[in-house]
């Protein structure tokens, strides 16, 4: 959807604090009149210590909340990538969300409790960042989570030993909330927190408030429960509570706890989680404000760094952390968007985004114009100066992400180029904006409306304060109020797109699998999808899944309907690949059209609209998977695999994968790559992904322990992907075996080796043959090949051919027949399923005729021009002869409007008028050019109209004697 000043799809992020502090409420504005910091000048972090000596540097404060963690056996995991594969959100919020399938059931547990710091990015508030000290697009999450393993107790008691013990924080400055409770849903106070809180702090500073503040949810549906929040008052040896949940930027939230206890279902039901978790999260940038003594987020060392690079690349005035009024011209507020934004940019590009025309690179790209137009305006910048940042961003946080590191050159050229783009796209807002000024003025208007407005900031980043100023400049006003309805009615557009069908899903979730592992269901054994051959697996029903919980038999139960069996020999949607379809057959002769399967917490649910007949609860049955429609999915899952490799071989280490889907059509993979292949290159990619089909290469699979198998050369591996252990190998060449007994040897390098659950062939020349379809940007950074395998690549080469050899019988052709054929061939050509390599064969190919056609119409328009001048000289000497001012004449087939204007003037020269007439047959028109001298007397423009009359057509002109 949209949010102002930025696109953003609302999915809870409204349930959380820009700057890292999980909360469950909408953020109200920070009093205007809060003080601005003048202590800017962050010390050297050599020289950042506290009076013990301890070690406050963002860098410090970070690796000893980890270690405080890992002492007490948390596994340290890194951060998910800013691209999450959560289809709710268009960037991770949240450090939760990597563990939210643990949460929900969808998951097993891979460690008991973790801890984190996440890279986050929330921008549905954009607008406030700069203005304040503590407001962030990007910024860390420090987190601890535990998987029902530790609960309440432990949590809040670790929570204030780190605080108070290991960062030394002053108790008599921590406040604690709690959940009071809320009867409308039925839900009591948290009266155990509360009770674990009164063992550190009196009762006075223990504060109950509602769901508002104190119960944490996501979004409108999945995880959450009550939370506890820690607030430091920055002023101390006063009475702050009145202050907490104010809002006050002196007493200040700074960690949130939740125990993640329900699941919030369509239609708000809350449902009890089969396990109680805990989530907590603290804000990195806010907390170094604390330890280092700074009344602002910004006057640390996490971006002080960043405001020197500004003030070199810029040669602005230095930073000096003034607020509100108090900022003269905004400089202040520049610096902050800047080094807020770039951080941003520096960390999504790297996880795989890039600014973009929709989803998060909409996001993105409303981040870049943000702060590009700050650093033009406020601090004098020029075009250029953003990209320059990321090399500082790199440095301050390679160490911590190292996934930065690598990344840093592709980062600064997507930001160059889209920093170059915004530099046209606001020359060419400006130009609009005149355009619609003017016919404001025409129109009697005063005003630039609302809808005009809203043009201006969707599609040329114009923020609607920019379109008030170019106003003022120009004497007129801007409708806010019309921009705001326009505004509505644009998310409102885009929420209403973004829904999925009307009927209620069959959900698959914590809530199931709970019912499934508590009743005792034993977990699917799916191995049977990988066995070779289509003969059914026997297996039996353990459950049936309804919209209405779980049944014992489908007798008089509407769709749609999900068994569990015992095991299947059905594929679940993951990684990429389609899911299997097929037939549920009950012995008793019952059945099941599965049109859907999934996977949750290790049990597998078929899905189905209806049954035929009746399924009960124990019933034997069979699985019947759709082999053809498999087989056909197995070749372009193994090619994608070769693809990758061979791209890599291309272009180069950096191509990285950036999503794939394997269908029964086709196969799609999105990889990161600076700018188009060329024919040259698609072809070398194509001619390897084939030579490894002929060369007949068996597909070995073998699950392994995900340290050995790591360890093999030329691995490949999706970067933020969380891989089980053992993990299963797909290697196409050589042997589990070979690998693991010589992980380390260079030759593995030249064959394709991934982690991978999907089906595969079990030799390459099974798929008999490969073409790439297409190669396209879809992103900056990112492009998108589609390929294809089997029956579908031999469709495409055989209709390359037959459309070759019509472009070859064009060499008989010339004339008008050329063109015919030519413009029935380009359609042809646009639009049909091809080899890429084939299409450009063939445009090239119909390039040459088009030359030819220029060419012949190039000489036919001299010729035409020669005769027309020729024809119109005897026609004025006669009509001159005759003793007449005047003459009509139609001018030979094919003569051009500047050719009538030539032969035209020949006529006004000897002072005879002429209207002149001609015709074009393969396009179907005609063409009228009237002339008239000064000294005679006829009506230009009348003349004009009453010879555009019998041939349907209009004219201008009238000036110089000429129309």
């Amino acid at each position: 959807a949209i949010a102002r000043g930025v696109g953003f799809r609302r999915t809870g992020v409204l349930a959380h604090r820009r700057d890292g502090v999980q909360c469950a409420r909408v953020i109200r504005p920070m009093a205007s009149a809060a003080s601005s910091s003048t202590e800017t000048a962050a010390p050297k972090t050599a020289d950042l210590k506290d009076a013990a000596g301890k070690d406050i540097s963002g860098t410090g404060i970070r690796r000893r909340f980890l270690e405080f963690y890992e002492q007490r056996g948390h596994a340290r995991l890194p951060s998910s990538s800013l691209v999450p594969e959560d289809p709710t959100v268009l960037l991770t919020i949240a450090g939760m969300l990597q563990f939210k399938p643990v949460f929900m059931g969808q998951a097993e547990r891979s460690v008991p409790c973790a801890t984190t710091t996440q890279k986050c990015v929330r921008t549905n508030d954009i607008e406030n960042v700069g203005v304040t000290a503590r407001h962030h697009t990007f910024f860390e999450m420090l987190g601890n989570w535990s998987f029902g393993d530790f609960f309440k107790e432990e949590a809040i008691g670790w929570a204030w030993e780190l605080l108070t013990k290991v960062y030394a924080l002053p108790e008599d400055r921590l406040y604690a909330t709690y959940f009071g409770g809320d009867p409308a849903q039925g839900l009591p106070p948290d009266d155990e927190a509360k009770e674990i809180w009164l063992k550190y702090l009196p009762a006075s500073k223990v504060l109950p408030f509602d769901c508002a503040d104190n119960f944490w949810e996501m979004g409108d549906v999945g995880p959450c429960g009550p939370c506890t929040e820690i607030h430091y008052d920055r002023i101390g040896g006063r009475d702050a509570a009145d202050l907490v949940n104010m809002d006050d930027p002196n007493c200040l939230e700074i960690w949130n706890v939740v125990f993640i206890q329900f699941n919030r279902e369509e239609g708000g039901i809350l449902k009890p989680l089969p396990a109680k978790h805990v989530d907590t999260g603290m804000g990195f940038e806010r907390l170094a404000s604390i330890l280092q003594g700074k009344m602002s987020n910004y006057d640390t060392d996490v971006f002080m760094p960043i405001f020197d690079a500004i003030q070199n690349v810029t040669g602005a005035e230095p930073y000096t952390g003034k607020l509100g009024a108090e900022d003269v011209g905004e400089k202040d507020m520049a610096y902050r968007v800047v080094a807020d934004h770039i951080r941003t940019l520096t960390f999504a590009i790297s996880d795989g985004a890039a600014p973009g025309s929709d989803g998060r690179n909409y996001v993105l790209r409303r981040v870049l114009r943000r702060a590009v137009r700050f650093g033009r305006e406020k601090l004098g910048a020029k075009q250029g100066f953003f990209a320059t940042l990321v090399k500082t961003v790199v440095e301050l946080f390679g160490e911590v992400f190292p996934e930065i590191v690598k990344e840093e050159k592709r980062v600064t050229e997507i930001i160059a180029e889209e920093e170059e783009s915004f530099g046209r796209t606001l020359l060419k807002g400006v130009e609009q904006f005149k355009k619609i000024a003017a016919k404001a003025k025409e129109e009697g208007r005063d005003t630039v409306s609302g809808a005009e407005a809203f043009l201006l900031w969707e599609s040329f980043g114009f923020p609607v304060d920019l379109v008030e100023i170019m106003c003022e400049e120009n004497a007129m006003k801007c409708d806010n109020a019309g921009f705001e309805e326009a505004f509505k009615e644009a998310q409102e557009k885009s929420r209403a797109a973004g829904k999925k069908g009307g009927g209620r899903a069959l959900l698959f979730e914590a809530e199931a699998t709970a019912w499934l592992a508590n009743n005792d269901v034993p977990l699917t054994d799916d191995s049977h999808k990988y066995a070779p051959g289509a003969a059914p697996t026997d297996a039996t029903v353990k459950a049936i899944l309804t919209l209405d919980g779980f049944v014992g038999s489908t007798e008089s139960v509407e769709g749609p309907i999900g068994l569990v069996l015992d095991k299947t020999s059905f594929y679940a949607e993951s990684g990429g690949q389609v899911c299997d379809v097929g037939v549920v057959e009950c012995v008793a002769g019952s059945s099941m059209t599965v049109e859907d399967t999934k996977a949750a917490a290790g049990f597998v649910l078929h899905v189905g609209a209806a049954v035929d007949g009746v399924i009960a609860v124990g019933d034997a049955v069979r699985t019947a998977v759709d082999h053809d429609r498999r087989n056909n999915i197995m070749p372009n899952h193994t090619m994608t695999h070769v693809l990758n490799h061979a791209l890599r071989q291309v272009l180069g280490d950096s191509v990285d994968q950036k999503g794939s889907l394997v269908d029964d059509e086709k196969l799609r993979f999105d990889f990161s790559h600076s700018k188009a292949m060329s024919a040259d290159q698609i072809k070398k990619v194509e001619a390897l992904v084939r030579d490894q089909v002929n060369a007949a290469l068996s597909v070995h699979t073998r699950e392994v322990a995900l340290d050995k198998a790591k360890a093999i050369s030329g691995l490949r591996a999706v970067f933020g992907e969380v891989y089980p252990d053992p993990v299963r190998v797909v290697s196409v060449g050589p042997s589990i075996d070979d690998l693991l007994s010589t992980p380390d040897a260079e030759d593995w390098k030249g064959y394709s080796i991934e982690f991978c659950g999907g089906t595969h062939l079990a030799n390459t020349s099974d798929a008999t043959d490969f073409v790439l379809l297409s190669e396209e940007g879809i992103a900056k950074g990112v492009r998108r090949i589609v390929g294809a395998t089997k029956g579908a690549a031999a469709a495409a080469l055989e209709t390359a051919q037959t459309i070759k050899a019509q472009v070859n019988a064009c060499d008989a052709l010339d004339g008008s027949d050329l063109e015919k054929a030519m413009a029935g061939l380009k359609g042809t050509v646009d639009t049909s399923v091809m080899p890429a390599v084939q299409r450009a064969e063939i445009r090239d190919a119909m390039a040459k005729h088009t030359k030819r056609i220029a060419a012949a119409m190039k000489e036919a328009a001299a010729a035409a021009k020669a005769n027309a001048i020729e024809a119109v000289g005897e026609k004025t000497t006669e009509a001159k002869a005759a003793g007449a001012s005047a003459f009509v004449a139609q001018l030979g087939d094919f003569t051009d409007p500047a050719a009538l204007k030539d032969a035209a003037a020949v006529a006004f020269k000897q002072g005879v008028a002429c209207a002149l007439f001609s015709k074009d047959p393969v396009k179907g028109k005609a063409m009228c050019y009237v002339s008239v001298p000064t000294d005679v007397a006829v009506d230009v423009k009348g003349w004009l109209d009453a010879c555009c009359g019998p041939i349907g057509g209009k004219g201008g002109g009238g000036k110089g004697g000429v129309a």
